[in-house]
């Protein structure tokens, strides 16, 4: 049987990985734990992926390493954004204030109050020496996240003017996904995934003329791509 010598660095296999857009938020209902229609989330400038847990306990018996235990991973991450759309405001805490019966005082909204949980969907691009960021993407989907709490700092404008950036940390609790352990975070990639059904997958998750864009859950993205799911 004939071996492969390796060869790196080929043409078109100089692979990386760079940008964030097409970025969705899904804010969750408190009835059931799905989520509501999604808005577009204009003015991201970076979304951070930080996973912390992994950690591993080594256990000794007879004078030498019985095992290694592995800690459970969280997926935890942070956005940065220049703006936010107004559905944000429940995931960060604020909330209007109601004045007679249901009616809201116009113009007012109180911090601190109880963080509406979320979702997100979002894209980043993969590139490579032949094709530029057109070779490829990957699609984000984060479930169950909770944003924390952020500060701000306002300047004085002077004669170096900045736009402010806002940054948020969030963390998650995974949810089921059929066929693997739960997890808060599933990335789908355009390089392997069928295109028909990742564009079934993305109509989903952007809406149409016709239809809302919604966050499916795991089981349901699984089927769309051409899984079983359940």
């Amino acid at each position: 049987m004939a071996g492969k010598q390796i060869v790196w660095d080929k043409t078109s296999e100089r692979l990386y990985r760079t940008g964030v857009d097409r970025v969705v938020l899904f804010p969750q209902k408190t009835t059931d734990g799905t989520y509501n229609i999604g808005v577009g989330w204009n003015g991201i400038t970076k979304i951070s992926e930080s996973p912390d847990g992994g950690d591993t306990t080594t256990i000794y018996a007879n004078n030498n390493i019985y095992l290694n235990l592995v800690a459970k991973e969280n997926f935890k991450g942070s956005i940065t954004a220049y703006t936010y759309p107004k559905e944000w405001e429940a995931c960060d805490g604020s909330a209007s204030v109601l004045a007679s019966g249901a009616t809201a005082v116009k113009g007012l909204r109180v911090t601190g109050q109880t963080r509406t949980p979320f979702g997100l969907a979002y894209r980043t691009l993969i590139g490579n020496d032949t094709q530029g960021t057109e070779h490829g993407y990957e699609l984000h989907l984060v479930y169950n996240a909770t944003a924390g709490v952020s500060s701000q700092d306002y300047q004085t404008v002077n004669d170096s003017p900045e736009a402010l950036e806002l940054s948020w940390d969030f963390s998650t609790l995974p949810v089921d996904v059929p066929g693997a352990k739960p997890s808060a975070h599933l990335v789908i990639s355009s390089l392997t995934a069928d295109a028909t059904k990742l564009k079934a997958l993305e109509t989903k998750l952007y809406g149409t003329d016709s239809e809302d864009p919604t966050l499916p859950l795991p089981q349901e993205v699984i089927t769309i791509l051409g899984g079983i799911g359940g």
